[in-house]
Parts: C-alpha cells; structure tokens; sequence
C-alpha cells in the first residue's frame, strides 16, 4: 500500500463552494446517462447504475434528481449521446497525468484538454504513455469517525466479500478491489449498513512525484484547476505527491 489516503480530498472536495457541487453533479448526470443507455433504466438490472447511484448518494444529490436523470435518460431517444474519452500526458517534474472525459464533441474537449496542459507547462501525450504507471482499482473510502466496526472486523468483512486489500490511515480505511468485483464487494458493505465517504473505480498512482519548485507547483496547479473546470472532464488522476 502507497500509504497515500484520498480521505482528505474527498473531504475537501465535497466542502467546496455550490459551482464545484455543481460541477459533481453534471459529472454524475452524465454518468447516468450513460449508464442507462448501456444497460437500461432499472438498477436492480443494471450494476452499473447502482454504482453510479451510489456515487450520487454519498455525494449528497437529492433523489429527485437521480430518478430524473434517469428518467430522461430512459425517456429521450433524442439526447445527447456522450463518448468517453481518455486522454494522457505529463505535467511538471514528469508528473504523469490522465483525463477521463464525456463529450458530446471530441474536437472541443480535446482542444481544452490540450491547452490545460500546454498552459501548464505540460504536454498531451499519447495513448497509453502514462497509464502504465497505474492500477486500476475499486477504491472505497470509509471515515473512520463514521464506522462503529473496529478495524479487524472491517477488514475480514471487505475480504470475505471479495476485496483485495485494506489498509488504516489515521482519518479512514482504505479498500481495494479489482475492478470486476468492485460492485459486489460496494454492495455488500451497502447490505451492512458501512458508510461510505467514497466508492468507484480508479486509477492508483504505482508511485508518486515529489514537487517541491515553486514554478513547477503553480503550474501543476493550473492544469488540474483548468481541467476541473471544464465540463467535459469526468475526472482527474495524477501521481503528484500533494
């Protein structure tokens, strides 16, 4: 294990101010739209959509507006169809960096993406020249302040349900999974009743960049504030050792 824990920034993310909840939201509704066009509207049918669900909830998006999306997304032969899209390339001091991206443009995200590097002092590389350096994994966040099981329990639970790793950091628990069982190990921590700061698949950083220049670190910062406010990006991972 990194040792590194997202507990922290999951905490600061969802603190932020009402446009970056928005931004949460756009970037979910997107994700049930796709999910419902790849494998209908029911969640009990549909793992992906409960797992999309799930990210909505801990996120605090009201139910109405999940079952909307929903609903439109079953409704509307006419909307929008969203491509996923990723892209890779390096930040300051070799950092590396990948972009997942929803677009219903390729040309328009791919210009944005590019300038948020370039802008940076970064530069967009190609396909698989930087996800070699990651794993992807289902990842859930528990807060420890959250969680009556002590940490032994917690663990035989995750690992009975078919996780791979658990790890204690001072704020929270960490649980990894491999990705095609990540919504069954989420759904039976769920059946437990488990609170979950966060729960999804990501990509886990093999090693981390150190970034201690002061130019180096106000650019690193600018891609990632530029990337984060454009609508597109679904999400941001990155080895820079915060």
């Amino acid at each position: 294990m990194s040792g590194h824990s997202k507990f922290a920034n999951i905490k600061h993310k969802k603190e932020k101010n009402d446009a970056a909840k928005g931004k949460i939201f756009t970037i979910i509704g997107r994700e049930i739209a796709v999910a419902v066009k790849e494998g209908g509207p029911d969640p009990d049918n549909n793992s992906k959509l409960r797992d999309v669900i799930a990210k909505a909830k801990s996120n605090n998006m009201p139910n109405d507006t999940i079952e909307r999306g929903i609903k439109k997304a079953a409704g509307d032969a006419n909307s929008v169809n969203y491509e996923v899209i990723t892209y890779e390339g390096y930040g300051p001091n070799g950092t590396a960096i990948i972009v997942d991206a929803l677009t219903d443009n390729k040309n328009r995200t791919a210009a944005n993406v590019r300038s948020a590097f370039t802008k940076g002092n970064g530069n967009m590389g190609t396909t698989g020249c930087v996800s070699y350096m990651f794993d992807k994994k289902g990842q859930i966040i528990i807060d420890r302040e959250e969680c009556d099981l002590e940490a032994d329990d917690l663990m035989m639970m995750a690992l009975d349900a078919g996780a791979e790793d658990f790890a204690e950091e001072e704020d929270s628990f960490e649980i990894l999974t491999d990705p095609e069982d990540f919504s069954v190990v989420r759904e039976a921590l769920e059946k437990d009743g488990i609170p979950m700061a966060s729960a999804e698949v990501t990509m886990i950083p093999q090693n981390y960049v150190e970034i201690t220049d002061e130019k180096a670190l106000k650019d690193i910062q600018r891609i990632l504030d530029l990337l984060d406010a454009d609508d597109d990006v679904q999400q941001v991972y990155h080895n820079w050792d915060e």
